[in-house]
């Protein structure tokens, strides 16, 4: 049985744990770099834990953290759906789609409108996971990513 639990900032090292894991399963799906995150101590993983407004959550089967995702605050009304991740072994379970559901949620009680995310082009299971769940490709321009030349791929849902 799968269970979500909202981190706080004294669960900083399953936060790094997990992380980590997914950085390191997972490099393509990530801006991020599994090499950038294993400089600085537990004050760099505090960050995000400690980030006023934000909700952190993973996901865990039979005891094990076998996921995350992140909600960040924004502005007008936008919040935003950061850092997803299944493993392997809890992929085509239902996972992600319960992190999302529980992002939209805090997103609504946020009072936000709008929930949005950036994905990295190519990564059509991700896509495909956050068009079954109803967000659509914006025409807003995502982050360039490190080649110079590629952007992220926002994708954004209405959540009233």
């Amino acid at each position: 049985m799968v269970q979500l639990r909202v981190l706080t900032k004294s669960d900083w090292s399953l936060w790094r744990e997990v992380r980590l894991a997914a950085l390191g399963e997972a490099p393509q799906a990530f801006k991020a770099r599994l090499a950038d995150w294993h400089s600085g101590g537990e004050e760099r993983w505090r960050e995000r834990l400690e980030m006023p407004d934000a909700y952190n959550i993973v996901a865990l089967l039979g005891g094990r953290t076998v996921a995350l995702a992140s909600g960040l605050p924004g502005d007008s009304g936008v919040c935003e759906l950061r850092s997803v991740w299944v493993s392997p072994q809890a992929r085509g379970r239902g996972v992600g789609d319960r992190l999302i559901a529980a992002v939209e949620r805090w997103a609504l009680q946020s009072g936000a409108a709008t929930l949005k995310l950036a994905v990295i082009p190519g990564n059509e299971s991700a896509i495909a996971l956050y068009q079954r769940n109803g967000f659509i490709i914006a025409e807003e321009l995502g982050d360039l990513l490190a080649d110079g030349v590629t952007r992220e791929r926002v994708m954004m849902k209405a959540l009233r």
